[in-house]
């Protein structure tokens, strides 16, 4: 468990560690939604170096006619490799963006219930009167939003 999370007070051990799977779904989402971007960048670059060399190497070169493209675009065993590269980091952006969707999700139907679930958290007065310390840790320290369901 996290530091801040165990040294909380007024807060009981289920919170806590309600509290700590909250963190961990957070880090789990951020680190599937930086994946997502950077495959979504690395799909863009190879996408523009793929049309580029095709350009230079075909389409400006065997411009008179598409047999002649369509000819010199089979025979030079580049452009497939090229292709297959392209399309394999465009299978893998998808697949992470299912991944971080599934994160998300996860996290988000956490955090409710925590929001949801936070008079049975802190049951006793002092603890009621003290939440918003643990709201605003939490809010601070790991940007999660304990104050309504709303993103």
């Amino acid at each position: 468990m996290d530091s801040p999370i165990l040294l909380l007070e007024n807060t009981d051990q289920a919170t806590k560690q309600a509290l700590e799977n909250v963190r961990k779904r957070k880090v789990k989402f951020d680190r599937f939604k930086l994946r997502h971007n950077l495959t979504i960048w690395a799909t863009i670059i190879l996408a523009t170096i793929f049309l580029t060399y095709l350009y230079f190497t075909v389409a400006s070169i065997y411009s008179y006619s598409f047999a002649a493209m369509f000819s010199a675009f089979v025979n030079d065993s580049n452009n497939f490799t090229l292709l297959v590269f392209c399309v394999g980091m465009y299978g893998a952006m998808n697949l992470l963006k299912g991944k971080k969707d599934k994160a998300e999700k996860e996290y988000h139907e956490l955090r409710c219930e925590i929001v949801d679930r936070s008079k049975d958290f802190w049951k006793k007065d002092e603890e009621w009167k003290n939440r918003h310390l643990v709201f605003e840790m939490m809010k601070n320290m790991y940007d999660i939003n304990l104050y309504h369901e709303k993103k």
